[in-house]
């Protein structure tokens, strides 16, 4: 469910609506282009109807539909089809069909009018990441749920708070990636994101709604109606995005993806995290080496933008307005240079819990999963099992070996009671023994 909110809580500065087709930015030519494909493609019939498609006021609407009945591209249809509201429909001339047609084999890109990249560069700039003001209560507020090291929020505070780069490093399953969600959260705020813009006469869809999460504005409808008059309708207010990639990621999803076919673009992944977080999980399990991935990240970390390039190889620079958080399971002195680590802001050691917030975090995940704990088996965990990997403990630990002891009381019937026998079957699940397998 989206989140609603009152449209005078709504924080960052909202792009201003366009009085007149000037002020969209756009050429007469891309104007009319789309609103003839989007009359073909989607069926719409009256100024309401279109203006909605198009996300332009019903006024500037109209004014199109004028100059494409003027140069006989479109005509009205009366209102015998336009149902109870009684409004004016309207329709494609064989000219229009033929007009929308041949755009289409251009670009097959309808719908919401595009934002100028300099106009997008502008509310960018409005609503940067580093305009947030992260405090210790909001960072607490949004990892309130995790048992942290003594002294990390020290640290990440600041990494955080400056909209800078980040690398949290340490052993695998302590929390890195609940840590960066975290930090998304502590962001807060929303920011305005176009459906698609506008550089050089091609359009490039920018909204995704994998990454971007709408947010509804609630208020009284004469309140709600002076906002829409307000607020630029090409863009959606969303909450700030989040871009989580994995052992998936490529260097070619760092720039426009072109679909050949419909001679669309679509915005690179950095270019949708603008005015969020990009989080790049388990950094050295990607294809290219972890060296190669952050050196496609300096110079744009450093110069606050990006250089993408058209198929025609024309280059141009889009803003690159992210909090980037690298993450790894490795130690950085082996998969960095000296030079890159310098360019990485903030190094943030997430090391594995003592034993004690261990036992914190047993105990938590325990009461969450109605699991009932006993003191013996405990002991039996912590004084017979966790020896043998010389009392090493990882967060994911607790959260794993409860699930195992819960899977096998449903198997056989019992309890949710821990006891020793069920430690030692969750164990066994735990680590693969060293040994040869006989083919």
């Amino acid at each position: 469910m989206n989140k609603q909110l009152d449209p005078r809580e709504l924080g960052v500065p909202s792009p201003i609506q366009p009085r007149t087709l000037v002020e969209t930015g756009l050429t007469n030519v891309m104007l009319r282009d789309i609103l003839l494909k989007t009359v073909f493609r989607k069926s719409v019939e009256t100024t309401r109807e279109i203006s909605e498609a198009i996300c332009l006021t019903t006024g500037l609407t109209q004014q199109l539909i004028d100059q494409a009945r003027d140069a006989g591209l479109m005509q009205a249809t009366g209102t015998m089809h336009a149902g109870s509201s009684g409004e004016m429909g309207f329709q494609l001339t064989d000219a229009g069909k033929a007009r929308a047609a041949d755009a289409l084999a251009q670009s097959e890109y309808y719908g919401p009018m595009p934002v100028p990249l300099e106009k997008y560069k502008e509310q960018v700039k409005a609503q940067s990441v580093k305009n947030v003001q992260i405090t210790r209560q909001r960072l607490i507020d949004s990892m309130g749920h995790l048992i942290l090291p003594d002294g990390l929020l020290d640290q990440l505070g600041p990494a955080v708070g400056s909209g800078r780069s980040v690398l949290m490093y340490g052993p695998p399953g302590n929390g890195k990636s609940s840590i960066a969600e975290g930090i998304r959260a502590a962001l807060g705020d929303n920011v305005y994101i176009p459906h698609a813009i506008e550089y050089a006469g091609q359009v490039i869809t920018l909204y995704d709604p994998i990454v971007h999460t709408p947010v509804e504005i609630k208020c009284e409808v004469t309140e709600l109606r002076k906002v829409n008059l307000r607020v630029d309708a090409r863009y959606i207010l969303c909450k700030r995005p989040t871009v989580m990639t994995g052992g998936e990621l490529s260097l070619d999803m760092l720039d426009l993806k072109y679909n050949a076919v419909a001679r669309t673009y679509q915005a690179s992944l950095q270019l949708k995290s603008s005015g969020g977080v990009f989080i790049v999980d388990d950094l050295g399990r990607q294809a290219e080496p972890p060296q190669k991935i952050v050196n496609r990240w300096i110079v744009p970390m450093e110069v606050g933008y990006d250089i993408l390039a058209l198929q025609s190889g024309e280059k141009f620079e889009v803003p690159f307005d992210t909090l980037v958080v690298f993450s790894t399971n490795f130690h950085p002195n082996k998969i960095f240079d000296v030079a890159a680590l310098r360019r990485i802001f903030f190094k943030v050691l997430i090391a594995g819990p003592t034993q004690q917030e261990f036992l914190k975090i047993f105990a938590m995940v325990a009461k969450k999963k109605n699991f009932e704990l006993d003191e013996g088996a405990l002991i039996h965990l912590l004084k017979n099992k966790y020896p043998e990997i010389d009392n090493v403990y990882a967060n994911f630990h607790g959260n794993f070996l409860i699930d195992q002891m819960i899977a096998a009381c449903d198997f056989e019937g019992m309890p949710y009671r821990m006891t020793p026998e069920l430690v030692d079957r969750a164990w066994a699940n735990l680590f693969v023994e060293e040994s040869e397998i006989v083919h």
